[in-house]
């Protein structure tokens, strides 16, 4: 362990944040340096717990309780070694995670948590400035092919993996660059996009071929990829949006929440863009309907793109402000969250429904029919209902409306389609550990499991891998999970 006395001396301390006026002018990362002394004080902070409940917490099974130790003795290489065992990509989970782990932190049940996300970005970066990261292909091939369609979180982790396996692995990306959510869909104030590219190069290095504008099922004939390949991991993600069906949904200024992300971080990155197709929010009443991370980033982006005025609704109540009774540790909490794009200006509304979107009579969108609502259990079946209240109807103004209320599930027209594989009743991808109903097709991430988080669409790439080794060579040295934990976390 650290030092047994850590938690005692040191309280948790993250990185300061560049003032929110200076930081909404551009889009670079938010956090300014932290003293690596520091870090190491962080690190000390994790306690001998007897059981490291951190693990469970995390979908990747990091070790945290010894990455730790090896930080606070100053032992930087042992602590990626450690970290790199179970994960990829610790500069993605230590930048956009909402951290699990942390809400299992046993510190966390009478104090604040230890800081296990930034430690973790802590030590990869240390390890890219020292040079411990470098690119080590394999010293030999299996002869074997596979193909990864997308290359997201999953995409890659699965790629990474294959590759170290000895198998040939080509990705296939239908846009312009690979990344897949972590290029298109996260901001560059949470992810620069120079991160993403330091780890697609390192992967070219060691033998991965990436293969962009190439969209399976449209571009590349997907029963042509399963005969050219060994087998073929499906990671093209859950990227069919939840609508909202109401009046004046056809209006010039209602968006989905991903179309206006997605357009953002390619114009960030230097790609034109059709004026006559350009989503901006300048000038503009904006109101994101949907309370998650993709809500907030529309708020940030919004920011940056100097609106008038930026609202986010929620169908939900609030939260409340502590952890609530319903979700006790160490469960992840049910309670309010703020985010740095909220600190930079937001007005936030809960229990509101949104009844119609109201035109100007020329096809543009002026304003938003809203209602405050209220949740009440139904008795016999036991289920939250919601009433609207009465009076409470008004018309907000608005420019701008951005859908951010979900996915449903992976686009079935094309590639899918083409495949024949079968999908559950959700609309995703029917697998027996990981293996669809076509013996070398096999599929992760939340083309799978539905919408998630990028760190579990990392643990998916991973267990995929291990499934399509096995498949391949009769058995598989990649490391893995076993099948009760994932059956426990899922």
């Amino acid at each position: 362990m650290a030092d047994p006395k850590g938690f005692l001396n040191f309280t948790r301390e993250l990185p300061g944040k560049r003032d929110s006026a200076v930081r909404v002018e551009d889009y670079k990362e938010l956090y300014v340096e932290f003293p690596e002394e520091k870090t190491n004080q962080q690190a000390a902070r994790c306690m001998d717990c007897g059981i490291p409940f951190c693990h469970n917490g995390c979908p990747l099974g990091n070790i945290i309780p010894e990455f730790n130790d090896a930080v606070h003795r100053e032992e930087w290489g042992e602590a990626y070694e450690i970290l790199s065992s179970t994960n990829n990509f610790p500069e993605f989970t230590g930048r956009i995670c909402p951290a699990p782990c942390e809400a299992s932190c046993v510190l966390g049940i009478n104090q604040p948590p230890v800081a296990i996300e930034h430690i973790e970005k802590s030590i990869v970066e240390n390890a890219f400035e020292k040079g411990l990261i470098r690119a080590k292909p394999p010293t030999l091939r299996t002869g074997k092919k596979v193909a990864v369609v997308g290359s997201g979180p999953a995409g890659l982790a699965a790629a990474a993996q294959l590759n170290k396996a000895g198998h040939s692995v080509t990705v296939f990306e239908r846009n312009t660059r690979p990344g897949g959510l972590l290029r298109y869909g996260i901001p560059d104030f949470k992810l620069e996009k120079w991160v993403v590219e330091r780890r697609v190069s390192l992967m070219e290095a060691e033998g991965i071929r990436f293969q962009v504008n190439a969209n399976v099922g449209v571009d590349i004939d997907a029963n042509e990829l399963m005969l050219d390949y060994d087998a073929v991991v499906l990671c093209g993600g859950s990227t069919v949006p939840r609508d909202l069906g109401i009046k004046g949904r056809e209006l010039k200024g209602v968006h989905f929440a991903m179309d206006f992300l997605d357009q953002n971080n390619k114009r960030v990155a230097g790609d034109e863009i059709d004026p006559a197709t350009a989503l901006l929010a300048t000038g503009k009443n904006v109101i994101v309907i949907g309370g998650g991370d993709t809500g907030s980033d529309c708020v940030g982006t919004s920011n940056r793109h100097k609106a008038t005025s930026v609202t986010q609704i929620e169908l939900l109540s609030k939260p409340p402000e502590e952890r609530a009774a319903s979700t006790p540790w160490p469960n992840w909490p049910m309670m309010l969250r703020t985010s740095t794009s909220h600190e930079e200006g937001c007005d936030r509304h809960w229990a509101i429904s949104t009844k119609e979107f109201v035109g100007d009579g020329n096809g543009n969108l002026k304003a938003i029919k809203l209602v405050d609502i209220k949740w009440e259990k139904d008795p016999s079946t036991g289920r939250f209902t919601f009433n609207e209240i009465e009076g409470t109807e008004r018309d907000i103004p608005c420019e701008l409306a951005l859908l951010a209320i979900g996915f449903l599930h992976p686009q079935l027209e094309g590639m899918l389609e083409q495949l024949t594989v079968e999908v559950n009743e959700r609309g995703n991808v029917k697998d027996n550990k990981y293996q669809t109903n076509l013996e070398n097709v096999f599929v992760a991430g939340d083309m799978r499991r539905g919408q998630s988080l990028v760190v579990w669409a990392i643990s998916e790439g991973r267990e995929a891998a291990k499934a399509v080794d096995e498949f391949l060579m009769g058995s598989s040295m990649l490391e893995g999970k076993d099948d009760s934990f994932l059956l426990t976390t899922a």
